[in-house]
């Protein structure tokens, strides 16, 4: 039987369905935002939470991350297409460096090629840019400061 250490079982990310499963993807961003990181819950939690495509990750029956796509309105400067932002990542620290940013990513980045998206854009902790430029993101413009947490924009094309 799964423990909620076991790290031995598959990981499987999927979308998010239902509010339980709302709630456990919110817990995993409280612990690993507001607790970990100090950022206020009111910054943490916004209204692109109702409209954002939502997945989580479990294992060994337990959620251990999770992440969000939102549609933009508009593409962001000089950028011709369809764009969406994927953002709210977040992995237990018991389960980081076990590629679950990285299966939360590219599933995020999987339903943005389903809408038709033809590029993604994310906000990336300092800390966050070499995983990220791993997965084909470029950096864009100069540092900003976002939740008190030094952050680069960076864009993919799909």
């Amino acid at each position: 039987m799964a423990t909620p250490t076991d790290t031995t079982a598959p990981v499987i990310i999927t979308q998010i369905q239902g509010e339980a499963e709302l709630m456990q993807a919110l817990a995993i961003r409280e612990v690993v935002f507001i607790e970990e990181q100090h950022v206020p819950e009111g910054i943490e939690r916004d209204a692109e939470d109702a409209n954002a495509y939502h997945v989580i990750a479990n294992q060994g029956g337990h959620a251990i991350g999770t992440g969000r796509l939102v549609m933009l309105p508009q593409a962001p400067a000089n950028q011709p297409g369809r764009w969406g932002q994927i953002g709210r990542m977040a992995v237990l620290q018991s389960h980081r460096k076990a590629r679950v940013g990285s299966l939360l990513l590219t599933t995020l980045e999987d339903e943005a090629r389903r809408r038709g998206v033809t590029g993604i854009m994310l906000h990336a902790q300092l800390y966050a840019l070499e995983f990220y430029k791993k997965h084909g993101y470029e950096p864009v413009g100069a540092v900003f400061q976002e939740a008190g947490i030094d952050h680069l924009e960076m864009h993919k094309r799909l």
